[in-house]
């Protein structure tokens, strides 16, 4: 399982772009994690499954809402990280008016969560192999705080227990 100090495994998800720009073809896009954390603070939030009852009623939200927050704490980016295809991460990033806030990337396979070590498994309520509810930090690559929620819990991986790690990481 990841840890903090452990830098984040290798391997891509996906995100879909609606407007073309900055090398990003309109649809689905995928970017290389070791890439796309270089040089950078990743407020990194992931959860089990979009358009579930709360994921988005508030663990979405409340990043949506503290995104201005958490940039002036000098995080670059924040990615939602769920195990759903690029399409449907796009549909609920719309709903939930993400645009230019949040980044929903797609681990449509798992194989990020997988090799993260933060899966959970729902196959007995019919959704599968799903990430674990949790937040990060990371820098360059780094994790340099990591909030894992008991199942069925949603108490650690928030927005403001984020953002006051990244306040104290400035």
């Amino acid at each position: 399982m990841l840890k903090i100090g452990d830098k984040l495994p290798a391997g891509s998800l996906q995100e879909f772009i609606e407007v073309e720009g900055d090398g990003c073809s309109i649809g689905p896009n995928s970017f290389d994690v070791e890439k796309t954390t270089a040089g950078k603070k990743i407020a990194i939030f992931a959860l089990p499954g979009a358009f579930t009852p709360t994921c988005s009623a508030k663990h979405v939200p409340g990043y949506v809402e503290k995104a201005d927050a958490l940039r002036a704490a000098g995080v670059d980016e924040i990615w939602c990280v769920s195990v759903n295809d690029a399409f449907v991460m796009g549909a609920w990033g719309r709903e939930q008016h993400t645009a230019a806030k949040v980044r929903m990337m797609a681990d449509g396979s798992a194989e990020f969560t997988k090799a993260a070590g933060l899966t959970l498994d729902l196959t007995a309520r019919g959704m599968g192999v799903r990430s674990q509810r949790y937040s990060m930090l990371v820098v360059d690559g780094v994790v340099k705080s990591l909030n894992i929620e008991a199942p069925g819990k949603f108490e650690v991986s928030d927005a403001g227990t984020l953002l006051k790690q990244a306040q104290q990481l400035l």
